[in-house]
């Protein structure tokens, strides 16, 4: 956030923090959602990169594509397993999966 607009949000008397702070997460747990957040960009990236549509990818993946679209948006109700293997069946090296991390 751009500093002038933080001033002016806390000068009207809102607190600007961050996610972990506003849902009280420890560092484990905003550690694993910052994971699931990268991987799910780059399964996303990976697909785009590939040319296919979320239809394709879940058919590789035996799911729906409701469930790709899910996955891309990090939502909670995804496993991270499932992006991981996700990615792997999309032909993500372990060296790309690294760099997801990384990003």
């Amino acid at each position: 956030m751009r500093e002038d607009k933080r001033k002016r949000i806390e000068k009207k008397g809102w607190h600007v923090g961050s996610v972990k702070e506003f849902l009280g997460l420890s560092p484990d747990e905003a550690a694993y959602i910052e994971v699931k957040l990268k991987l799910a960009e780059g399964l996303r990236r990976h697909r785009r990169r590939r040319r296919l549509t979320q239809s394709e990818v879940a058919r590789r993946v035996r799911s729906s594509q409701s469930r790709v679209a899910k996955m891309e948006a990090g939502d909670p109700s995804v496993s991270l397993d499932l992006i991981v293997r996700s990615l792997l069946a999309l032909g993500a090296s372990d060296i790309e999966l690294a760099k997801m991390l990384r990003a």
